[in-house]
Parts: C-alpha cells; structure tokens; sequence
C-alpha cells in the first residue's frame, strides 16, 4: 500500500486531465484491503484529481468478502459501485471453478449491499459450465435480485488450473463451444427482454447503469494504472504496464524507480485495437476516425480486407460506424483478427 501511494505521488502528472470521471479498484482482489485502506487510496488520488460530481468508484469483491461490518464501512467511503465475482448460484458451478465462496454467499453479498445501499452493482457470471436449465436459473435470479448490470464470460480452461486437470483427468467434460454459443444467444435475447442493454458482447445494462470506465476504454480514451500489473494508455501510441512481481514491485518505488515496461504501438497496432475494441460494442468503429488519423496506404489495406467481411455479411456499415450484426456477435473476436493488418 506504502508502494502504490509513493506511486501516485510520482507519476500523477502522467494524465493530463486531472477531472476524472471514473477510479477502478480491480484488476485483483481489492476487498481484501480494510474499509480504512480503501479510503486512504481515495483521498490520495483526490490530492491530485478533481473528482467528477457524478463519478464512479468502483470496487473488484469476492461475495465471501462482503460481511455486513465492510459493507457498512464500505457505504460511507466513497466507492458508489461493486463489480461482484458471483460467477454461479449453484454449488456445482463453483466448485467446477474452484471457488472459495458459496452459492449462499453469491446471493447474500448481493442483498447485504443492497441494504447498505449499493444498488449500482454488476455481477459476473460464467456461461458454458453446466446445463441450460441451470443457466437459465442463474439468469433468472440475477433479474429476482434487480441487478442493473451484468458481465458474463464463457468458462475458458487455463493451463495448470485444478479445472485443466480434471478435465485431463475425465473427472469433468470440457466446455462445448456449441453450447456456450446456444447460452450467449439466449443469455442475450433474455436480458434483453428484462429491459437491459446489449452494448458490449459481454456486458449487458439497464438504462444509466453503463460501466464509465470499461466504456473510456472501448473508446480508447487514456487511463492511468497504479499497482502490481497495472496498466495504462495515453489514449494514442503509447501503452505501459508495471512489473507483476510484487516483492520486485515495491523494491523498485522504495528506490524511486519503477519496474514496468512500454510499447510504442504502430500506426497499424493502433487502427488493430481501434477495430478490435469498437466492434465489440454497440457503438462501433468510426470509419471518419480512421479516415482522418491513418495514411492512405493503411486505410487501403484495411479497405481491402474489410470489404471481403461486408460481401459475407459479417460487417455491415451504418451512418459512417462499422459493426458486427448482433446474431455473429459470438465470433466478433475472430471476425475483428481478420481485419488485423500485419
């Protein structure tokens, strides 16, 4: 914690703007600090930034970390959002992703915050891991618990995970891509008719509950990380990330250095993310954008590859936005590497 805050000391300047419309607590496990801890990384930034009058604080938890005496201190600190790692509510579920909360816990942090008034809540969940009949329960009582934003993600297999092993194993089946595709399309046709908005494959709203900060990043604005592994953009060709080794981590701020490393992205890296994060989203890739920022010869190439997308029907352009049609939105990520110039 000493580390971080030497950090925000030292590299505050590096975002220009200091009105600052949303701070993310995340990236890990930030629920294990104290309320006290989580203050004081507030009223550190706050020395530096003007803090927006609607800003969003938003704080990474556990449910088995949401007890009522954090939560009562956590609704007077400041953070105003939680990103919950329910995953499940089922107790199959969890177990398969090796979860240290339960079913209970998933449901009982929800409604603890919820009386301590943090109502602007998302919640993860994991699709692919069972049966449609329990997904569809999960989905449910995601809507019973009036949760106004949902991430949910398909159930990947990481190497040396007990999950990879017991997949080895045959202890457990692995995911089935045509069933994690089935489970998105009614996931998304579900919400949709709850009053939620699709407006980023794995994101799903009520009206007014968009996450501020994942949606500066799909639109490529430019974020300051501080910590372990953070990241940070300066919103053009320039993207850096710190050391993940925590021990390396505060060595190097105790000795006024830090341990990170940079890439200078390329004209064609740029336009690469530009499509890869805009045709994610609801809103798009803005072809004057790219008419005004890349040479000729770049917006040829990716001319060339992307009229192949729109004869298949892939990609279809609308007032001047490029995107993906909601029924490929499964395969986006393989539809945007297509257009990736080399």
């Amino acid at each position: 914690m000493k580390a971080i805050h030497k950090e925000i000391d030292s590299r505050h300047h590096e975002l220009p703007d200091k009105h600052i419309k949303t701070l993310y607590l995340g990236g890990g496990t930030p629920s294990l600090l104290s309320v006290d801890e989580i203050k004081a990384l507030l009223d550190k930034s706050a020395q530096y930034y003007d803090f927006d009058s609607e800003i969003e604080i938003t704080l990474e938890a556990n449910p088995d970390d949401l007890n009522t005496s954090f939560l009562k201190e956590l609704s007077k600190s400041g953070v105003n959002r939680l990103s919950i790692g329910t995953q499940s509510f089922f107790e199959d579920d969890l177990k398969l992703m090796n979860r240290a909360h339960t079913s209970g816990e998933a449901e009982d942090s929800i409604k603890r915050a919820q009386d301590f008034g943090l109502e602007n809540i998302s919640i993860d969940l994991i699709y692919g891991s069972s049966s449609m009949p329990i997904w569809k329960e999960n989905l449910q009582k995601a809507i019973a618990l009036q949760i106004p934003h949902v991430s949910s993600y398909a159930l990947t297999v990481e190497p040396k995970t007990a999950l990879a092993k017991w997949i080895k194993d045959k202890v457990v089946k692995a995911p089935n891509e045509e069933v994690q595709n089935e489970e998105f399309y009614y996931m998304s046709e579900f919400l949709k008719e709850q009053g939620f908005i699709h407006y980023e494959i794995s994101n799903f709203a009520k009206e007014g509950f968009y996450s501020k900060h994942n949606s500066a990043y799909w639109k490529g604005k430019p974020y300051l990380g501080f910590g372990p592994s953070a990241h940070s953009y300066n919103g053009g060709n320039i993207r850096s990330w710190n050391i993940a080794n925590n021990a390396l981590y505060i060595k190097g701020l105790s000795e006024n250095t830090r341990n990170f490393e940079e890439e200078q992205l390329s004209p064609k890296d740029q336009l690469n993310e530009l499509v890869m994060i805009g045709l994610r989203t609801i809103w798009g890739v803005d072809m004057t954008k790219i008419q005004s920022t890349f040479e000729k010869d770049i917006q040829e190439e990716f001319l060339y590859l992307l009229n192949s997308k729109k004869e298949e029907g892939l990609i279809v352009e609308d007032s001047g936005y490029l995107k993906i049609p909601e029924k490929h939105w499964f395969l986006a990520d393989g539809i945007a590497s297509d257009l990736f110039l080399v």
